[in-house]
């Protein structure tokens, strides 16, 4: 790790400091479109300081989503119910921390390796049906697409809140 593979936000509450080291990065679920819920979607934790007044310092790991359409055209940041990278934030501290998520964080060694550690794992899973190997498929093309995104799609992704993930996959 090196330092220069660091972001700090400015908040309200302190600095969010943000390290590129793999502990620091976990993909909590994954969804691929069912009947119910048509989209894909991806869970992911990010682990950072957040430095306070006082030199007070802490260690806190927040989740933002990262849902697609099944064409995979359309992008949407979600918050999550609990633990949410974008709550309890102003609309500038907001942006800040999607230009956090497009910037900095999608092009991070910690991503690109959770990603790739989390296809590696669904490619070692025994299957038994076709409905399995068509499910392992669909996850691991979208994670492709996951770990080919851009600064440009995260731009132009809205942020929303998170009504409910259904039927998904834990890791």
């Amino acid at each position: 790790m090196n330092v220069l593979d660091a972001k700090v936000i400015h908040t309200h509450q302190g600095l969010e400091t943000y390290l590129d080291s793999g502990e620091n990065v976990v993909i909590k679920k994954i969804q691929i479109p069912t009947q119910n819920h048509p989209f894909y979607e991806i869970q992911l934790g990010i682990e950072y300081f957040l430095l306070r007044k006082e030199k007070y310092y802490d260690r806190q790991r927040n989740y933002f989503i990262i849902q697609m359409n099944p064409d995979f055209t359309s992008i949407v940041l979600k918050e999550t119910e609990t633990e949410s990278l974008f709550s309890v934030k102003s609309e500038d501290e907001r942006k800040a921390t999607k230009a956090l998520i497009g910037e900095w964080f999608i092009q991070s060694n910690s991503y690109k390796q959770s990603i790739q550690e989390s296809i590696e794992r669904l490619r070692k899973e025994e299957i038994s049906t076709e409905e399995d190997i068509n499910q392992k498929l669909k996850t691991i093309n979208f994670l492709k697409k996951v770990s080919y995104l851009t600064l440009s799609d995260i731009q132009n992704a809205p942020i929303k809140k998170q009504t409910q993930m259904h039927i998904a996959m834990t890791f």
